[in-house]
């Protein structure tokens, strides 16, 4: 057996080695808490290349073919968009919201779909993406103005070319524009909104982040990395004074009663389903989640194109009526 000597020795050195592992991993929090919201909130910037691919699009079906146009927001920045008027106009416009690390030209794809159904297109950069300005993105702490002063523009538009016009505007969003679409439900003006692939908070987005980079399930995560999470939320808030924990589409959802379609890929392993269930179990209005068996990170429309086309402009036919 140990003597009493070895033993004290044994111990001291344990708690030696504990303390500087909790030391360590501290250190490690507050440099990987700052890296991390900091990359968060700076990307490299994706090149708008295919504006020729938007135009063959629409050709068919625009009255002025794509328009360039652009914005100053709250804070100065200048937010540039593509605009597409339809020949047949039904009075409301849709804004496409592009996910993170990407630009407009990811959305334009599903411009067709909506002139031919008589809806005017507006394809937002999202602030720090693309060509549009802006020191920072926030995943919605920001870009909710962002949206709501583009759907008043876009509402501008439509009335300008026609003073009787009474339509709605519509948000689609995918991935960072779906949870910003979901953010942005409470304009009043917002009739309906699809958001495929949302995150139901940024602070949840970052947990299944790190689950993902370090290969452990979320439960390991959200016990093991609370202190990392915790110390870039911090930093975000005494650095820029934004407060990351209200970038909450599961909490804006729940405190509005826009209708909301909320689209989840079965096999979704970068925002997995479970993130559109707990934004489903809060929502107060009238919500509905459609699961798409196959289909991977905002790809619902390229595994059933159909289904797809029938849902969403069906969502947003039948939520016609503007929300007080």
């Amino acid at each position: 057996m140990l003597s009493m000597s070895k033993r004290i020795s044994f111990l001291r050195a344990f708690v030696l080695l504990v303390v500087v592992a909790l030391g360590l991993y501290l250190l490690l929090s507050l440099v990987g808490g700052i890296v991390l919201m900091e990359g968060a909130m700076r990307m490299p910037r994706r090149p708008l290349t295919q504006r020729n691919v938007l135009e063959a699009l629409v050709a068919p079906l625009a009255a002025d073919g794509v328009e360039d146009v652009s914005m100053t927001a709250a804070d100065g920045a200048i937010l540039r968009a593509w605009y597409v008027r339809p020949r047949q106009a039904n009075g409301s416009t849709v804004l496409l919201l592009h996910g993170v690390a990407d630009n407009r030209q990811g959305m334009s794809g599903y411009a067709p779909m909506f002139l031919r159904a008589g809806y005017a297109v507006l394809l937002p950069d999202s602030r720090e993406h693309g060509e549009s300005g802006g020191a920072h993105a926030t995943y919605g702490l920001i870009e909710t103005d962002d949206v709501r002063r583009w759907w008043m523009w876009a509402r501008g538009r439509v009335v300008s070319a026609d003073s009787s016009a009474k339509g709605c505007t519509y948000l689609l969003g995918e991935s960072m524009g779906a949870a910003i679409a979901l953010e942005a439900a409470t304009a009043p003006d917002v009739c309906a909104v699809v958001a495929e692939a949302p995150f139901a908070s940024f602070r949840e987005i970052g947990y299944e982040r790190i689950a993902q980079g370090l290969g452990t399930s979320i439960g390991v995560s959200h016990a093991t990395a609370w202190p990392l999470i915790d110390v870039a939320f911090l930093y975000a808030r005494l650095r820029y004074g934004l407060h990351f924990d209200e970038a909450s589409p599961e909490q804006r959802l729940a405190a509005s009663h826009v209708p909301a379609l909320l689209i989840s890929g079965l096999a979704d392993d970068n925002i997995p389903t479970r993130h559109s269930e707990r934004i489903m179990r809060l929502a107060m209005g009238n919500c509905e989640l459609w699961l798409v068996p196959g289909a991977g990170h905002t790809m619902a429309a390229s595994v059933d194109p159909a289904a797809f086309q029938r849902r969403v402009l069906g969502w947003f036919a039948s939520h016609s009526g503007r929300n007080d």
